[in-house]
């Protein structure tokens, strides 16, 4: 896990919480990371602003205290990682949250950020929000299965073959859980 002093972690749960400066450092990253190609959401690199920044905006827009929280990885004040947590608001399954867009930017890998994200989301998940279990969806082929697992998840399934990257690249979407919280 990256040294406490460096690494910085930062939830915000209102839209008008995400200042400018912020805003243009979590479009980079996701940019950089797709670019680098990352399973973060775009799977067709490369990607741009244009590609971005209307899907970031509105993944920022949906903010909300009770069903959607962003957590960022800051370290040394620059923008190393992010990941959101989303929980359904229908009682059927507001037990359980799901995340999504988990990660870090290629150029502070290897430090523990994804790590320090996904421990510090599972306790807002349990203390703030109440949730009892945590879900996601993986890309396969991409060693997240392993990332994940070392940290407490456990596949629960898969759609074989659902993700076309390629007519040569054709990928299961791995589900995964994490309980109890």
């Amino acid at each position: 896990m990256p040294n406490d002093s460096a690494l910085h972690l930062v939830q915000i749960a209102n839209p008008h919480d995400i200042v400018p400066e912020l805003r243009k450092e979590l479009i980079d990253c996701w940019i950089a990371v797709t670019n680098a190609g990352g399973a973060a959401g775009f799977p067709f690199p490369p990607v741009g602003q244009d590609d971005v920044v209307p899907v970031a905006d509105k993944l920022l827009s949906r903010l909300d205290p009770q069903q959607s929280r962003l957590l960022a990885a800051q370290v040394d004040g620059v923008l190393a990682g992010w990941v959101i947590l989303n929980r359904d608001p229908c009682r059927l399954v507001g037990h359980w949250g799901t995340i999504h867009h988990l990660q870090t930017h290629p150029a502070l890998r290897g430090r523990g950020i994804g790590s320090a994200l996904v421990h510090e989301l599972r306790k807002i998940a349990r203390d703030e929000l109440g949730l009892e279990q945590l879900h996601l969806a993986a890309r396969g082929g991409e060693g997240l299965e392993d990332f994940y697992g070392r940290l407490g998840w456990r596949e629960i399934g898969r759609w074989p073959e659902a993700l076309r990257l390629a007519s040569h690249d054709t990928r299961d979407e791995v589900l995964m859980i994490l309980a109890p919280l």
